[in-house]
């Protein structure tokens, strides 16, 4: 096609006949079906179609460029920049856009643009951590869905500090396997905020109870979370925690009656500031006076040490098969160094209720079990 007639031929052609033409042209140009010099021409008659009146021109050249290694670079970064229903096949295909034109699109913060993005096949790690950190609601959700995205794990943590407070950013996250620990706890945190502002549950139970209610619920279900968590993430969830303020005592005492060595080695770990192998080292068959040394240089106070050192042993003598025993177990044992049932105070009630709701869990286990016999 000779481009000086085309350019003519342009200048009167219907906008149907132009579409049809810029898309034969582009296509021609990135099958690479020209000679040199016609290619020359034809990207200048491209590069002259983006000053079309009409979007469906642009469009027909935008379809016909959008996945091709080959097409002018300068005509992607125009058709990328175009109206939105231009832009939008090339922002969500185009291999020609670089990390950098992606982010910069991200920054100018329009919730479509954002979208094709994170929809695109594939997503780098750096393009999603800048639509964790700045993109709207739904372009965080279709990135959570988009299995060609690396998400790294501050990614997900942003997510979740912006927007866990949604339920389906929230149900996304968590439906995320590589989703890190500390980030299911923070979601956990969230859930249990919004519950417990809820004008029903506010209703049924008023402010202080609600508020008790909903932290006791967050406590348990925190303990349990540590059972999916792999102990390489245990450094991670264990300063989360501590940052919170919720690495309490108490949590502590509940990890370690529910069999969670691991985890409350971490928290040694972290607390102490001593090695990851001593701490194990000791807790796996430290003498008691090496442990209670361990727990005063934690801050555990003294009226703790007593129940953990029970505790750890009997998890000790499980680890080595040399006994069975299960959370019921162990905290009936912790409650009887304390004093048996009569004990009395806040370290025997917290005992007391952690063997109360171990009870309830077997019982309605056997239950079940009877049930589906």
């Amino acid at each position: 096609m000779v481009v000086s007639h085309f350019l003519k031929w342009v200048a009167t052609a219907k906008v149907s006949e132009r579409a049809a033409a810029a898309s034969a042209l582009a296509r021609a140009y990135v099958n690479r079906d020209l000679p040199f010099e016609d290619r020359c021409a034809a990207e200048a008659a491209l590069t002259f179609l983006l000053d079309d009146a009409s979007s469906k021109v642009r469009a027909a050249m935008a379809e016909a460029l959008s996945m091709s290694h080959h097409a002018p670079i300068q005509i992607i970064a125009a058709l990328a920049s175009d109206q939105p229903e231009v832009a939008a096949v090339v922002l969500a295909r185009s291999p020609l856009l670089t990390d950098a034109d992606l982010i910069d699109r991200v920054a100018a913060g329009q919730k479509a643009t954002q979208k094709l993005i994170a929809d695109r096949p594939s997503v780098s790690m750096t393009v999603a951590a800048a639509i964790a950190e700045i993109g709207e609601a739904e372009a965080c959700l279709t990135l959570l869905a988009n299995h060609g995205a690396v998400i790294a794990s501050m990614s997900y943590r942003r997510i979740a500090e912006r927007h866990g407070h949604l339920p389906a950013l929230r149900e996304a996250l968590i439906a995320h396997e590589t989703l890190p620990a500390d980030c299911r706890h923070m979601l956990l945190v969230k859930l249990g905020e919004a519950l417990r502002g809820a004008p029903l549950v506010l209703a049924l139970m008023g402010t202080a109870r609600a508020e008790r209610v909903m932290r006791d619920a967050c406590i348990k279900a925190s303990v349990t979370l540590i059972d999916g968590t792999q102990a390489v993430e245990h450094r991670a969830l264990v300063e989360h925690l501590r940052l919170r303020g919720d690495l309490t005592a108490s949590f502590i005492i509940r990890t370690v009656a529910h069999g969670k060595v691991d985890f409350f080695g971490a928290a040694l770990v972290a607390l102490t500031g001593q090695s990851e192998q001593r701490v194990s080292a000791l807790l796996a068959g430290g003498n008691d006076v090496a442990l209670l040394a361990l727990f005063a240089s934690a801050g555990l106070s003294k009226a703790t040490h007593g129940i953990i050192l029970q505790a750890l042993k009997i998890w000790r003598e499980v680890a080595n098969g040399k006994r069975v025993a299960g959370v019921q177990e162990v905290s009936w044992l912790m409650l009887k160094e304390l004093g048996g049932q009569g004990a009395e105070g806040d370290l025997a009630a917290l005992v007391k209720s952690i063997h109360l709701d171990a009870l309830r869990q077997n019982a309605r286990g056997h239950a079940l079990a009877i049930a589906a016999a």
